[in-house]
């Protein structure tokens, strides 16, 4: 072995960001973010069923006077756009919390 390389000790002592996990372990927002996750994984499941419900009154209602129905129409709207909104939320692709935690409403409250 050659001095030129350094020990194991010197490399991580070296490495930029050293204790990231425990820092990120430690992290309130993070772990807050969590708790948020867990309630929209709930959320979600909970509106996949009422969406269920739409679609098939929706259909009754196709079927049965051969029009769909606008409420119900407005309704699976609403119900897919809160879905893809928990979607980004999950997937990290918007730090923006979906209804009823979303940054509109509070801003809407204050004025």
């Amino acid at each position: 072995m050659t001095d030129a390389n350094p020990t194991a000790d010197q490399v991580f002592e070296n490495q930029e960001g050293q204790g990231g996990i425990e820092k990120n372990l430690k992290s309130k927002p993070t772990w807050l973010r969590f708790l948020f996750m867990i309630f929209y994984a709930i959320a979600f499941n909970v509106a996949a069923l009422v969406g269920t419900l739409i679609v098939a009154t929706g259909f009754l209602v196709v079927l049965i006077t051969g029009q769909p129905n606008d409420k119900l129409q407005r309704a699976g709207q609403v119900l897919a756009t809160f879905l893809s909104d928990i979607v980004r939320y999950l997937t990290y692709n918007t730090e923006t919390k979906p209804f009823p935690f979303d940054s509109d409403l509070a801003s809407d409250t204050t004025e």
